[in-house]
């Protein structure tokens, strides 16, 4: 497998005005690509655009909402590159037994659906094109191969339901010019986990390669460390 490409790219990052997603953001700007910063706070995300410099450009999006998807496709147009980066853990503790399935929803709705919809947004522009790359930034607690974690199932489900939608839209564009892969970043230190040992920089890289990978790069993978690791 080749090593990537050195042209241009227009990446757009959700939930990326703090944390893992900023660092992707950097990561993907080190490449040389312009980067557009998604999130739901405004000023977050202009603020964040800033700091990073490099013509980075800042978008509001709440993936959640349908007219806020519209608006920031209206606004930033086409992009080559989308990470679905934005997500939330807000169920540790919990157990599959008990947990509210108010929680459950609104942690599909957020790390599973929001990811389908940005994604069903921005896809047609990369067909168009011939080219694109989406990666869903996953977790090993939704994998089978790893073991489903009962101590945050709400967040469990929702991604392990987000790996589905990462085969099936790879299914569907194959052959298209389009990748469509998740990363199982490990356990990152962010808001969501302060106390985790990797940094928000070595997780970003391996994020920034899976979103530029090469022509005959793997597609409808689970990749963590840059390799194929099963589902």
């Amino acid at each position: 497998m080749s090593t990537g490409t050195a042209v241009r790219r227009t990446a757009l990052v959700t939930g990326a005005n703090r944390g893992l997603g900023r660092a992707v953001c950097a990561a993907l700007l080190a490449r040389g690509h312009r980067v557009v910063v998604a999130g739901r706070d405004e000023e977050a995300a202009e603020r964040a655009a800033a700091d990073l410099g490099g013509g980075t450009l800042a978008a509001v999006l709440d993936v959640t909402d349908d007219k806020s998807v519209r608006d920031c496709l209206n606004q930033v147009g086409t992009v080559d590159i989308l990470v679905n980066n934005a997500g939330i853990l807000a169920d540790g503790g919990t157990a599959p037994d008990s947990v509210p399935l108010d929680l459950v929803e609104s942690h599909l709705r957020v790390n599973t659906l929001g990811a389908w919809r940005v994604s069903q947004a921005f896809l047609p522009g990369m067909l168009e094109r011939g080219w694109g790359r989406i990666v869903m930034v996953s977790s090993g607690v939704g994998a089978f191969s790893n073991g489903l974690f009962a101590g945050a199932p709400a967040y469990a489900v929702s991604k392990a339901a987000l790996n589905a939608v990462t085969v099936l839209l790879a299914q569907v564009v194959r052959d298209r010019g389009v990748l469509v892969n998740a990363v199982n970043p490990g356990k990152v230190r962010t808001r969501m986990y302060p106390s985790a040992e990797r940094t928000p920089e070595e997780a970003a890289a391996d994020i920034a390669w899976a979103a530029t990978l090469p022509e005959d790069g793997p597609t409808g993978a689970f990749l963590r460390g840059r390799r194929q690791i099963p589902w």
